[in-house]
């Protein structure tokens, strides 16, 4: 997806809430987070507790609701793939610390049981109404003045175009949006910090 035009269409889509683009962009980009967390555990006593899987699920979750918020300026795929593993290494590196903190001795602990993997890229229908219903559940814990801004950022404004909108300062509108977006991904346990 070199073509400009074409990936600001999907990301566009993807803010929008549109399914068959949030399937475009797991199937494009699932299997780069993936392989920044597994080379984060490769050879490491830390890859029996966490699956790549589970963590690219918590980026991919966090990402589709603040996007749908219009939180990121993504201009091209090289922006959206740095945006995603940078996640995919802050949400391990998390996991990671919460292990060492409780005072888990990594060498004892065994992996749950796990489910047989789901087979090929493709998210499945279960998954893509789940996001869906996030971006619902989004709308419904944001105050409308929140959903206002959100409905800015993804209609293309900047914050100096929103605070004229609004009559408004740009930076504690940003603030506000970043604060409402952190607490809604809070109460819906998207966040680990």
């Amino acid at each position: 997806m070199s073509d400009p035009a074409s990936f600001s269409e999907l990301v566009k889509r993807v803010r929008e809430g549109d399914p068959d683009a949030a399937a475009e962009l797991v199937r494009r980009y699932e299997p780069a987070i993936r392989r920044a967390v597994r080379v984060r555990l490769h050879g490491g006593r830390l890859a029996a507790l966490f699956d790549s899987m589970d963590v690219c699920q918590s980026v991919l979750g966090s990402f589709f609701l603040r996007a749908a918020a219009g939180q990121y300026a993504l201009d091209t795929p090289t922006d959206l793939l740095k945006l995603l593993t940078a996640m995919a290494r802050n949400k391990l590196a998390f996991q990671v610390r919460r292990q060492r903190a409780q005072k888990r001795d990594v060498g004892r602990d065994v992996p749950a049981e796990r489910a047989a993997e789901v087979a090929g890229d493709d998210p499945t229908p279960s998954r893509l109404v789940a996001d869906r219903d996030l971006i619902a559940e989004l709308s419904r814990r944001l105050t409308p003045e929140e959903w206002r801004l959100v409905e800015l950022r993804n209609q293309g404004h900047d914050w100096n175009s929103i605070a004229g909108q609004l009559s408004g300062n740009p930076e504690a509108l940003r603030k506000k949006h970043a604060r409402a977006l952190d607490r809604v991904a809070r109460e819906l346990g998207l966040e680990d910090g």
